[in-house]
């Protein structure tokens, strides 16, 4: 099998990486399109294959896309970082203009492939691809809520004292601001978390997910790496070893959670096929509000796309 990742900076390269080590495949092509970057990183990854004992082959392009013809799954994380004090909504037009060429690339010589979107701000990101793409919705979705939820456990392990292999959670919504933690639906080797951490704390745990990616940005002066590299490379490898995963993913919405066009956070099953099926929890009247105003600020961004994509008169 052949993975595809768009993007040699420090997202793509990190989930390029992963993706070898586990040997999730037979082949991984990193594409960029600065000149040399995409070919000295695959190299350098290689040679540590004697050294971590991994027999996937790491090959880099400089924005040749026939270099990834016939890819199962296409990671795109290509576009320019946030910066301090900038919001992922600022982001929007250069980045939608990128999202939308690497796609036309891609689904050129991968027409079957399975898009993964990790570009910020990755809700409309994801839609841009999708609106490009010209297929079905279920081969096209973000990588948000696994990050999320990975930030909102590693937080809760730190005040338990515990390993965060035991915590399950969920988030939904938007990714920023406006995602929506639902505390009710976490667990601590099967415990309910409440029973485990006062509600001041568990709240304070929540906010800090809420705003984890912009605590990251302050702190060095660029977007997080790692966390999101690993979680893209953890889609990626429920779907090429069709594990049917359930995984909070940005996924779009036809009629589930009453919401209808557009791209939210939602709990899915990844496999094979991509999203084999859409998880509609049953949420409490503060939850369904939480989510709706999520969907109303995520709707905002994805309209502006939209007005992006009207011709001018």
């Amino acid at each position: 099998m052949k993975v595809t990742v768009v993007g040699a900076g420090n997202v793509g390269s990190t989930c390029a990486n992963v993706i070898a080590h586990r040997e999730l495949v037979n082949e991984v092509i990193l594409l960029d399109i600065k000149e040399g970057t995409a070919e000295g990183k695959s190299l350098d990854m290689w040679q540590t294959s004697p050294i971590n004992l991994y027999d996937t082959r790491i090959k880099g392009s400089t924005n040749d896309y026939s270099a990834t013809a016939n890819s199962d799954v296409v990671v795109i994380t290509s576009g320019l970082p946030r910066k301090p004090g900038m919001s992922r909504d600022d982001l929007i037009a250069t980045n939608a203009g990128i999202v939308r060429s690497v796609t036309e690339n891609i689904i050129k010589y991968s027409p079957n492939t399975i898009i993964i979107v990790v570009s910020n701000p990755l809700d409309v990101m994801t839609y841009c691809a999708y609106l490009t793409a010209g297929i079905d919705s279920k081969r096209v979705f973000g990588m948000a809520g696994i990050l999320d939820t990975a930030r909102y456990r590693a937080f809760l392990a730190e005040a338990l004292n515990t390993s965060p292999k035991d915590i399950q959670a969920v988030l939904m919504g938007g990714h920023g601001d406006t995602m929506v933690p639902l505390p009710r639906y976490t667990t601590v080797a099967g415990i309910p978390v409440t029973e485990l951490i006062a509600a001041d704390k568990l709240n304070a745990i929540v906010e800090r997910t809420k705003v984890g990616g912009g605590e990251l940005v302050n702190l060095m002066g660029t977007s997080a790496w790692y966390a999101p590299g690993a979680a893209a490379a953890q889609m990626v490898e429920a779907i090429v070893r069709d594990q049917k995963r359930i995984f909070p993913c940005c996924a779009l919405l036809n009629g589930e959670y009453g919401l209808k066009d557009i791209y939210l956070g939602v709990p899915v099953k990844l496999g094979k096929n991509g999203i084999e099926e859409i998880i509609e929890l049953k949420l409490n009247a503060a939850e369904k509000d939480l989510l709706s105003k999520s969907a109303v600020s995520v709707k905002e961004v994805m309209n502006v796309l939209d007005g992006m994509n009207q011709p001018v008169k």
